[in-house]
């Protein structure tokens, strides 16, 4: 572990040494070792932005590639690049697209990549490194030492255990990744195999103070729980965090996806992802355990055989999301570390070679079958729960899975139609929803993507055995008298966000469904939880129509344009037609309310940037549209906590009671962006809404306020 060199001649501590993956070209001209790059930038802070420069060295065979840091300019121009880097952000692309060449440009499919790295091919090349500063990273070219001390590592262990051919989440096995110790480094593992052979001669050292065996069984636990926190930061596929300057875990999500450039933290700095840190981060929760205070059991059982209470428990669950998390095989990653230290202290947890997984109740690729398995197993749970659940308080099922197939009967889910189906089957009644906020806002799955914000919680009892037979007629009549006042109460009571919107329509969509013993047909067979889910989101799709009825006709107007055109440039006549059915004319949607542009026999909705604009008709009305946009624009522009709010509520509070069309047009516009699967605009609408009763909250303390010093 080197110190960096700095310019000025002095030395600092090493945060992290920054790599990229390499296969050789495929071009028998060229032969150099490819660097698989996903970003040149290696630190987006204010006033400390650094980039990564390529530097080709042609006077050998093969070409050689070095790295060379440089700093941003202050005010870089538009689309700014250090000398000699490529126009494009990256050279490698997701999606199987495949790689470029920074030596020779060519480019080489993803098929290659996997090819050269399961025939042993894949290296890696530094490309910076990272120190500690006074206050602030410092970003240093590669040196020869560094690379030699990284090269020279040589750990005398490595943890026993092969990947699984196919599992949910691991998708690294076709790049020749087949064991666990191949998603570390040599010095990575040097490290750990260090920590690891250094806890038991702890505990022999713990033991000769006079300590009992009890109590250093205890700590030898807290110190494997450390080194199982280490593993996390401590490996190739740990990420370096170019906002954050910092180290970031492999399990950024419950997966091991193939990452091409990755941050190999320095475990003795004082610093990002260091080994004391794991202590610290231990023994602050030790501090906060709660011991003094409650009691309780853990059992570790199969939940379709086993309910560990005498009579009536109150059952809240969490269950399994058919084939979203592979639980078992990632969970391989950490045990192979901890079973050589603690199978002597826990025999009954570290019993196998690796986790037991025969009866997990999972989707995954390993079982046949893997939808009836699943919903049999799930079933044969909702039933054991059923029979012994209290009559006195509900059941809780926890659920976050988004619906996303779509069929032509409309948009479900086979993740939420197994888990349905397994309830209805079991005997249970789902009576309600509770849509709950449990998902932080800055995790890397939600940031920049379409994701859930809210798990939402079924609640369910047992239904009556003497529930009543329904047809589907009956069923989808009853649909549509009751779920639209559900959808009300969900939007402007629950101030739901869209993104969620549709999966916590199900509860009260189900509550119906599942209130009767069998929904049938005409001909007697019966009427499918995913044909209930298709009907649910008809009638979802039913509510969106009605609430653009609600608009006012100019944003009307732009939203069907926006569904016929988006912001490209569309016939004059076309326009024309449509204003006349929408009682408006063209002429004041361009001048009273500059909504739109209207020249050359063309008509073009005016882009969202441009809303940034002072109005040309401050006395004109405000539209939904223009409002929407406005705020929008606020949300876009402030980085800062809170900083988006103020704006928008100023926005809210110019346009008094008609703001409050302004969610209902951005629930609809995150709709239609969704249906597109335009995730970058949908998550802006959706935003706009989950911080909506702030900003109507700001925005009447701001006409309270204008009224007071008014009177």
């Amino acid at each position: 572990y080197p110190k960096a060199k700095l310019p000025d001649g002095g030395e600092a501590t090493v945060i992290a040494w920054l790599w990229a993956r390499t296969v050789p070209c495929n071009n028998p001209l060229c032969g150099a070792e490819m660097p698989l790059i996903t970003t040149f930038q290696v630190s987006k802070k204010t006033n400390n932005k650094h980039w990564i420069k390529p530097i080709v060295h042609r006077d050998t065979q093969p070409p050689t590639i070095s790295f060379e840091v440089q700093p941003e300019p202050d005010d870089p121009p538009k689309n700014w690049r250090p000398e000699g880097v490529p126009s494009e952000e990256r050279t490698v692309i997701r999606g199987g697209k495949g790689a470029t060449c920074l030596a020779c440009g060519d480019g080489v499919p993803h098929a290659y990549i996997r090819e050269q790295s399961k025939a042993g091919n894949m290296s890696a090349i530094m490309t910076c490194i990272v120190a500690e500063g006074d206050r602030k990273r410092l970003f240093v070219s590669p040196t020869d030492d560094h690379i030699e001390a990284a090269q020279n590592a040589k750990p005398d262990w490595r943890p026993n255990g092969k990947l699984p051919e196919r599992a949910l989440g691991i998708a690294v096995q076709s790049y020749g990744i087949e064991n666990w110790h191949d998603l570390f480094t040599e010095r990575q593992l040097t490290a750990l195999t260090t920590f690891s052979n250094l806890i038991p001669k702890a505990i022999e050292l713990l033991i000769s103070h006079g300590a009992s065996q009890e109590y250093a069984n205890t700590v030898r636990t807290y110190l494997v729980l450390a080194l199982g926190r280490a593993t996390d930061m401590c490996s190739s596929h740990s990420r370096w965090h170019i906002s954050g300057a910092k180290v970031t875990g492999v399990f950024a999500r419950q997966a091991i996806p193939m990452i091409w450039d990755f941050a190999e933290g320095n475990t003795f700095s004082s610093s990002t992802g260091n080994w004391m840190a794991h202590i610290e981060w231990i023994s602050r929760v030790i501090e906060r355990l709660p011991a003094n205070i409650n009691t309780g059991e853990a059992h570790q059982a199969d939940a379709t055989t086993t309910i560990h209470a005498e009579s009536g428990p109150v059952i809240v669950t969490d269950p399994p999301y058919y084939d979203n998390i592979g639980y078992a095989d990632i969970s391989d990653y950490f045990y192979v570390w901890l079973r050589p230290l603690l199978r002597d202290v826990h025999p009954d947890l570290f019993a196998g070679i690796l986790t037991p997984k025969n009866q997990e109740m999972v989707a995954a690729p390993m079982f046949e079958n893997t939808r009836e398995r699943f919903e049999t197993l799930m079933r044969d749970t909702l039933r054991l729960i059923r029979l012994r659940c209290t009559s006195e308080f509900p059941s809780s099922i926890f659920y976050a899975y988004k619906q996303q197939e779509e069929t032509r009967a409309g948009v479900t889910s086979t993740g939420w139609d197994t888990m349905l189906t397994a309830i209805v089957k079991a005997g249970f009644q789902i009576i309600g929803t509770w849509p709950m906020r449990t998902e932080m806002g800055n995790r890397p799955r939600s940031l920049g993507s379409n994701a859930l914000a809210s798990s939402v919680i079924l609640v369910c009892r047992p239904r009556p055995e003497d529930a009543a037979l329904a047809n589907r007629n009956e069923f989808i009549a009853a649909l549509e008298a009751k779920l639209p006042a559900a959808l009300d109460q969900l939007t402007s009571e629950g101030h739901i966000a869209p993104v969620d919107l549709a999966q916590a329509a199900i509860g009260p969509g189900m509550k119906i469904y599942s209130s009767y013993s069998s929904v049938q047909t005409i001909a007697g067979e019966p009427v499918t939880v995913r044909e209930a889910l298709e009907n649910i989101n008809r009638v979802i799709e039913q509510y969106h129509r009605r609430e653009q009825g609600e608009l006012d006709e100019e944003s009307q107007f732009c939203l069907t344009w926006l569904e016929q055109h988006g912001y490209d440039a569309g016939a004059y006549g076309d326009a024309e037609l449509l204003s006349q059915a929408k009682n408006v004319s063209i002429d004041a949607l361009r001048d009273a309310h500059s909504l739109l542009t209207a020249e050359s026999g063309s008509v073009q909705l005016l882009p969202p940037e441009e809303y940034h604009r002072e109005r040309k008709r401050p006395s004109a009305p405000m539209t939904a549209w223009e409002g929407l946009f406005r705020m929008t624009w606020h949300m876009d522009i402030a980085n800062e906590e809170g900083g988006a709010r103020p704006g928008a509520a100023e926005v809210a509070s110019w346009m008094g009671g008609a703001s409050e069309s302004v969610e209902r047009l951005a629930r609809l516009l995150y709709a239609h962006y969704d249906r597109r699967r335009d995730s970058q605009n949908a998550v802006r609408f959706n935003n706009l809404v989950a911080e909506w009763q702030d900003i109507s909250n700001r925005a009447m303390r701001r006409r309270q306020e204008t009224q007071g010093r008014l009177a």
